[in-house]
């Protein structure tokens, strides 16, 4: 039931920009937030999770402990009309203002609880094997064989990479520092060899890559890019406003090309820049205060507009260490590592989130 008086804004995905987004609007709207978890997961936090159980603690939060006068509602979105969100569960959700946050695909567990038992069966099959297979060298598998190889030392780590160099989207010396950082923990790098990912299975301990060789490791781990949570867009008011690789096209403004009241932020938008937390919480500051100008009544033309920056990028290297490429400047090493590593920015999540660090 939308407050007396206040304008409702349904906020579609509870990811780190939809959380921060629905958090942010509570004084001004009747906010709703859809999403299928219960909880908002601080998703860089997840490889130091894996290894350390414990740390998913602080960096799971359940929605209704952020959120104080927000509905929460526990379910998926299935299609958009001009006036409401139909959800999978069988709901209507009536909106003034729409915030789409879907992201990308993050097939995780829908409570928080089963969430925190992924994290301990993961750890359990990092501690049982001898031999570990990472397979994409983008930040998740690299940050993956950092922790793993920081903090169990005498495993044997293998990173197998389509691509001919990690991290391709910072610099090459950037990449180059991360590859040497690895090797010197003994991380073995294959480059350009792919595993097909349709003949993994928990039991089978050797892997073939693309180009014949044959990996032999006790488990393995995926760590390639997740498509976009976009999918569900196409047969609704929006298939029109999505690019031809499933991107939502937005304004400046980040109201969705078309619409007026509709806004998009995070990964499922086509601004052209490194899809990343950070940059998904600056988009919802942003939309936040577009929405608080139009619910008391300013004209379009004076919303904020949006615009990019340098690609900085920091790559946490196990607990102490880390990759920084910054304007003008590539670190590795300790300083970048007390930037991110030791809490990888969860207690300065918490804290935006209204919570105890």
């Amino acid at each position: 039931m939308a407050e007396a008086g206040k304008p409702r804004v349904v906020v579609v995905g509870g990811g780190i920009g939809g959380a921060l987004l629905a958090k942010t609007m509570e004084p001004d709207a009747d906010v709703v937030l859809l999403d299928p978890k219960d909880y908002l997961e601080i998703t860089w936090a997840e490889l130091r999770s894996m290894v350390e159980p414990s740390f998913a603690e602080r960096s799971l939060i359940y929605h209704r402990d952020y959120l104080t006068t927000a509905t929460i509602v526990t379910s998926s979105a299935v299609n958009i009309t001009e006036h409401a969100v139909l959800t999978a569960d069988g709901q209507s959700l009536a909106y003034d203002y729409l915030v789409v946050a879907t992201g990308h695909v993050f097939a995780s567990a829908g409570s928080r609880t089963e969430r925190l038992a992924e994290f301990q069966r993961d750890n359990g099959k990092i501690e049982s094997s001898e031999s570990v297979l990472i397979i994409g060298g983008g930040p998740t598998g690299v940050e993956l064989a950092a922790e793993i190889a920081v903090d169990y030392p005498e495993k044997k780590v293998t990173l197998a990479h389509r691509g001919s160099r990690l991290l391709d989207f910072v610099d090459q010396k950037a990449s180059k520092k991360c590859l040497d950082w690895l090797t010197s923990k003994k991380v073995d790098v294959l480059f350009q060899q792919s595993v097909d990912l349709k003949s993994l299975s928990d039991t089978e301990k050797f892997y073939k890559t693309s180009a014949g060789e044959t990996i032999t490791a006790d488990c393995h781990f995926v760590c390639i890019g997740k498509p976009l949570s976009s999918s569900w867009l196409h047969d609704t008011i929006l298939k029109e406003s999505l690019d031809t690789k499933g991107r939502v096209m937005v304004e400046k403004d980040l109201r969705v090309k078309g619409y007026n009241n509709i806004f998009a932020i995070g990964d499922i938008t086509d601004i052209p820049e490194i899809k990343q937390g950070y940059l998904a919480q600056k988009h919802a500051l942003l939309v936040a205060k577009n929405l608080k100008l139009l619910i008391k009544g300013s004209p379009p033309s004076k919303l904020a507009t949006y615009s990019t920056g340098f690609p900085l990028a920091i790559v946490s290297l196990g607990r102490k260490e880390g990759l920084a490429q910054l304007p003008y400047l590539t670190l590795t090493g300790c300083i970048p590592g007390m930037l991110k590593s030791k809490d990888l920015f969860v207690g300065k999540t918490r804290k935006q989130m209204g919570l105890n660090a």
